[in-house]
């Protein structure tokens, strides 16, 4: 069963051009892990003031994670993008990804 799986990260304001920019560019080898963790539909949506939302399909999301947490170029990616983000409490930002619950959904 296919899960919909919708986050919540904090971009810093004064950063918002460097992330948009960073995504303009992400690495082939990066791509090719998310795919081959099982992260299907992946997408990024960003408000000015930094606010992120992020929407992704999984089998399983702490599976698809715990893939990706295995991986060389994901920590690579994690420590060149963790300084354009607030409120990490000392984690990484794809840790601090935590689902929102789904309340409705029209297929």
């Amino acid at each position: 069963m296919t899960r919909r799986v919708c986050f919540l990260l904090q971009v810093r304001p004064d950063r918002v051009d460097e992330y948009r920019e960073r995504h303009r560019m992400v690495w082939p080898e990066m791509r090719q892990a998310l795919h081959d963790a099982g992260w299907r539909n992946y997408s990024l949506f960003l408000r000015g003031d930094g606010l992120l939302v992020g929407y992704l399909e999984c089998e399983d999301f702490a599976a698809a994670r715990a893939a990706m947490d295995a991986t060389e170029v994901n920590a690579r990616w994690q420590a060149e993008m963790g300084d354009l983000f607030e409120n990490l409490a000392g984690q990484r930002p794809d840790e601090r990804m935590q689902p929102l619950e789904e309340v409705f959904h029209l297929p």
